[in-house]
């Protein structure tokens, strides 16, 4: 079936290692998800949402070469398969096995492009995926800011988690598709700008703004500028590392995946300081950028806001970040769907999950006790709202879907026998149509 736009949320499943890799933090233990699953996905079908970025806990799933632990899995995705609820699997999420180490260990790509095979071909009616979630991020807190996992504070620790990262979503992609040839890839990934803030921070700025795209420009074949290709020689890739990245030819299955918060947007000083700047482009010029760049169709996958005293802080932010989306639709850029993330509230993330407080950070459509919040309602709204106005308009691509029918599994041997036999044309996403028609723009009062 084509898809109409896609509403989503997600269950926060990050687990990075501190403390020198002595200890995880496990979002989905500390936010009840491994208790309260059930009425999780509840939730999700009580806002009228069909997609959820979703993935299992790969510290606890994948617990040695070609060994895995599926019981939490084989549960919660009958469960997502039976509520007709669309995962977009995110089979990475900021943290590797104990057993693998961290970013920096060469062997992680080759080895999880494995277990991305073994996980398509145990769930072969999954269709959408995330391979390794926000791949910027990930590179730059575990192997530049020393915050996560390996804890790098240089360049060439950067490099190396960042090669690795996007080297490991390449082959997680083709070994998918070996199973799923009509398997359709969502990059999450974290949409940045630097501003400077004088003219002696203004080169700093440019090469932060550079590479920002690195991770991206290996992910699509994007040849990096001259400054970048030596930024990353200089730091540890090599030649054919870097024309591996240009050969893949993956680009028609994917979605760019755009992620933007209040947080996104940085403020660059001449003595190398960079601190946060608030909102100044915000979403739409942002990601413009971005499709200018990769011209490929885009889905808001990431954003949310504290909730204030009154709860209508969020509010204003969903709206805010709506309004953008329709902006974006409107001057013909492709964009598929959107994405408050995550369900409920998560734990921590005000010390970017380098410290394990507790503190209940107030961000969700729902709260821990699974008690839906103002903005949750406002999310339900709007969805009810725009469901039956956006796919009435012209997209100039149609997604492919293959969406859950609830049905029970048949066995594996089956399951395969029956995905081997689709139709490969499906794959990719198709055009059609002259070019995107307008959809109406926010009400003045937004």
């Amino acid at each position: 079936m084509a898809a109409g736009f896609m509403f989503a949320t997600g269950i926060e499943n990050s687990y990075p290692t501190i403390k020198n890799g002595t200890h995880r933090v496990d979002e989905m233990e500390k936010c009840g998800h491994y208790t309260h699953w059930k009425r999780d996905f509840e939730c999700v079908t009580e806002l009228g949402i069909q997609f959820l970025r979703y993935g299992p806990p790969i510290h606890r799933t994948w617990l040695a070469p070609g060994r895995y632990d599926w019981e939490f899995a084989d549960q919660t995705f009958a469960e997502l398969k039976r509520l007709k609820i669309m995962p977009i699997v995110d089979l990475c999420h900021f943290g590797v096995p104990d057993w693998i180490g961290n970013f920096q260990n060469g062997d992680f790509p080759a080895l999880f492009g494995t277990y991305a095979r073994d996980f398509a071909a145990r769930f072969p009616w999954v269709q959408l995926y995330t391979p390794v979630n926000e791949m910027f991020i990930c590179a730059t807190f575990s192997g530049r800011n020393g915050w996560w996992n390996e804890q790098g504070t240089t360049d060439r620790t950067f490099v190396t988690a960042l090669k690795h990262l996007v080297k490991a979503n390449v082959l997680a992609m083709r070994a998918i598709l070996e199973v799923r040839p009509d398997a359709l890839f969502i990059q999450s990934e974290s949409s940045e700008y630097f501003h400077a803030s004088s003219p002696a921070a203004i080169g700093l700025a440019e090469t932060y703004n550079q590479q920002r795209f690195l991770t991206l420009d290996l992910n699509y074949g994007h040849r990096v500028n001259s400054d970048m290709y030596e930024f990353l020689m200089d730091n540890g890739m090599t030649r054919d590392e870097y024309h591996f990245f240009l050969g893949q030819g993956l680009r028609r299955h994917c979605i760019m995946g755009t992620d933007y918060y209040f947080t996104n947007e940085h403020r660059v000083y001449a003595d190398g300081r960079v601190t946060a700047s608030g909102e100044i482009f915000g979403y739409d010029e942002i990601t413009r950028q971005y499709h200018d760049r990769y011209q490929l169709p885009v889905m808001h996958t990431e954003t949310n806001l504290w909730e204030g005293p009154t709860g209508q802080e969020a509010v204003d932010w969903l709206w805010k970040e709506w309004a953008n989306v329709l902006r974006i639709r409107n001057v013909g850029i492709p964009i598929l769907g959107f994405t408050w993330y995550s369900l409920t509230d998560q734990v921590d993330w005000d010390s970017a999950l380098r410290e394990d407080n507790g503190t209940v950070n107030p961000l969700g459509l729902y709260d821990l006790d699974r008690n839906i919040r103002k903005v949750g309602e406002c999310y339900r709204t709007l969805i009810q709202d725009w469901s039956s106005v956006l796919p009435a308009q012209s997209h100039c691509l149609v997604l492919p879907l293959d969406m859950p029918d609830g049905e029970e599994e048949p066995d594996t041997a089956e399951r395969l026998r029956r995905h081997a036999v689709r139709n490969l044309d499906r794959g990719g996403i198709a055009r059609r149509g002259p070019g995107p028609s307008r959809a109406p723009g926010p009400p003045g009062g937004w």
